[in-house]
């Protein structure tokens, strides 16, 4: 009569094993460039920017949108509501532009 707790080793082990070559085998080496780290940052910060960029087109154009119904709907408070939402996706858009206009950047 087997004891139940053999089996289980024998699937521990099998486990432990298969987990084992994986580890070994399936891993990569990362080779990290000689660069300047100064272009790593500037690369994030491009990163960044853009996906900001994108967010402002997004808010500028429902902005479009919100005068757009602001007009047709003749709605004084949509109508200035729509303007803000416009120009804050322009200054959103064009965030990095400005800083760079600044000096900031």
């Amino acid at each position: 009569m087997k004891k139940p707790t053999t089996k289980r080793a024998k699937v521990f082990i099998c486990l432990w094993s298969v987990l084992t070559v994986c580890v070994t085998m399936l891993t990569t080496t990362a080779f990290a460039t000689g660069g300047d780290p100064i272009t790593v940052v500037n690369n994030l910060s491009d990163f960044i920017f853009s996906a900001i960029k994108a967010i402002g087109i997004i808010i500028l154009g429902w902005g479009i949108v919100q005068v757009g119904m602001s007009i047709q709907s003749h709605d004084a408070s949509q109508r200035s509501q729509g303007f803000l939402c416009l120009f804050g996706g322009l200054v959103i858009a064009f965030a990095k532009e400005i800083l760079a206009a600044i000096g900031a950047v």
